[in-house]
């Protein structure tokens, strides 16, 4: 079915003044069209890379939370993290006898008393 209709619109892309056929024409062209979709392809990919930058953002500031209460005895991890060195760091310091650690089950516990004794000494 073939349309009457000629309406001058403007494109969202390049902002040319055309003719279009239909009343949902957008763009002037083919290749505008191609553009726009990959501009907002590339928006689509940009804001997903936002959005889970702040999801790990939000991550970290709940470990940060963990890491500021008053505990008296923290896991590697959150010991690692509190200084701000890697998990192995830690283990090598242990073995080292640099920093006492106590088995707690699975895991191993570090004292916060020896951690500031580590940059008070």
């Amino acid at each position: 079915m073939s349309s009457n209709i000629y309406l001058l619109k403007n494109c969202q892309q390049c902002n040319k003044t055309f003719t279009a056929r239909t009343t949902v024409t957008k763009y002037c062209s083919n290749s505008c069209g191609k553009k726009a979709w990959k501009l907002r392809k590339r928006q689509e990919k940009i804001n997903a890379a936002i959005s889970e930058t702040e999801s790990k953002n939000e991550t970290n500031n709940n470990t940060n939370t963990v890491l500021n209460t008053n505990k008296e005895y923290l896991s590697i991890t959150e010991a690692s993290q509190l200084i701000g060195v890697s998990r192995w760091t830690i283990q090598r310091m242990v073995q080292n006898g640099r920093l006492k650690a106590v088995a707690f089950g699975r895991k191993r516990i570090v004292s916060k008393k020896h951690i500031e004794n580590l940059f008070n000494d």
